[in-house]
C-alpha cells in the first residue's frame, strides 16, 4: 500500500475557504461566490387592473348604446321603429313597479332554472354511464348523432299535443336542447382522465360504478362547467322562444303581446331582461368555475 500524505488541518481550512463557490462564512453561493439576488416578483393583479379589465370588458357595449342614442336622438330612425335607449330604461323602470311584470318575470326564472337543473343531472348521469362499458358507449354514441342535428324547437308542437300548453312542453323543450352541450362536455372529460387513477381506485376494491362518482367526476367538473356555460346561454334562448310561441306568462308572451300591439319600446323590456339573466347566469357559473380551479 501507498503512503497517503496526510494534510495539516489548518491548510485544509484554508483550501477550503479558497474554493470559488464558497464565501467566507463557508454559506453557498451562487456563480463566482455572490451572494444570490433577491427574486423579483412579477406583479400581480392589482385592484386597478381589475377595474381597466372590467372597464375593457363594457366598453364595447357602452359604445353601442351611445351610438344608438344619438342615432335616435338626431332623427335618422324614426322611434316608432327603433326607441331610444333611455326610452327603453324608462319603461324597463316603469314596467318593474308592477306585480304582472315580476310574475311573467318569475314564471321565466322557474323555467329556465328548472330546465338547466335538469338539463345538468341527465347530461352528466348520461356521459358518466357511458364509461361503464363499450355496449353503453356505442348507444349513447348512436343516440347522439340521431337527435343532435335535429332542432329541438321543431319538437314543441308535438310536446305542446302530449304535455300540454303548461310548463311541462317548454321544460321538456329546454331540456332536450340544454342537456347536449352538458353531455358532450361530460363525455369528452372523463374519457381523457388519467387511466391509472381508475385502476388504482379498482386495485382499492372500489366498484366500477363508484369510480365514476369519486374518481372521474371529481377530476372533470371544470370541463362541465364549461359545458354547463354553453347550456345556459341555449336555455335561456330557447325558453324565450317557448313562451313567444305558445304560452300566457313569462317574458316571451309579454315581447309576443307588445309586437301585436305595434308598441316597440315594450318590446325591448323582455329583451333587456332575458339578456340581463343570461349575463348573471354566465357570471355565478364562470364565479364557481374560478372558485373550484383556486381550490384545486
Amino acid at each position: 500500500m501507498q503512503n497517503r500524505e496526510i494534510m495539516p488541518e489548518s491548510t485544509r481550512t484554508m483550501a477550503f475557504r479558497d474554493l470559488p463557490g464558497k464565501q467566507e462564512n463557508g454559506s453557498a453561493s451562487i456563480g463566482n461566490g455572490k451572494p444570490p439576488a433577491a427574486p423579483v416578483s412579477s406583479p400581480g393583479r392589482g385592484p386597478g387592473r381589475g377595474a381597466a379589465a372590467s372597464l375593457k370588458r363594457f366598453l364595447s357595449p357602452l359604445l353601442v348604446l351611445v351610438l344608438w342614442e344619438l342615432v335616435c336622438r338626431l332623427g335618422w330612425i324614426e322611434p316608432q321603429l327603433l326607441p331610444a335607449p333611455s326610452s327603453v330604461m324608462g319603461r324597463l323602470v316603469e314596467a318593474a313597479s308592477g306585480a304582472e311584470f315580476w310574475h311573467d318575470f318569475g314564471i321565466t326564472l322557474y323555467r329556465l332554472v328548472l330546465s338547466l337543473c335538469i338539463a345538468i343531472v341527465l347530461g352528466v348521469v348520461l356521459g358518466l354511464t357511458a364509461q361503464l362499458s363499450r355496449l353503453s358507449a356505442a348507444m349513447l354514441d348512436a343516440f347522439v348523432r340521431l337527435i343532435a342535428p335535429i332542432p329541438k324547437i321543431a319538437l314543441y308542437p308535438a310536446l305542446i299535443l302530449i304535455l300540454g300548453f303548461e310548463n311541462s312542453s317548454k321544460v321538456a323543450l329546454v331540456v332536450a336542447d340544454a342537456t347536449f352541450p352538458v353531455l358532450m362536455a361530460t363525455w369528452a372529460a372523463a374519457r381523457s382522465v388519467d387511466q391509472k387513477l381508475i385502476w388504482s381506485a379498482r386495485a382499492a376494491g372500489t366498484s366500477r360504478a363508484n369510480c365514476l362518482w369519486k374518481v372521474t367526476f371529481p377530476a372533470i367538473v371544470p370541463t362541465v362547467l364549461a359545458g354547463v356555460r354553453v347550456s345556459g346561454v341555449i336555455a335561456c334562448v330557447v325558453v324565450f322562444l317557448a313562451e313567444m310561441i305558445a304560452s300566457t306568462d313569462g317574458l316571451g308572451h309579454m315581447l309576443t303581446v307588445a309586437a301585436r300591439a305595434y308598441k316597440t319600446v315594450d318590446m325591448f323590456v323582455p329583451l333587456v331582461w332575458i339578456c340581463a339573466v343570461g349575463l348573471g347566469l354566465n357570471a355565478l357559473i364562470g364565479y364557481v368555475q374560478r372558485k373550484l380551479d383556486h381550490g384545486g
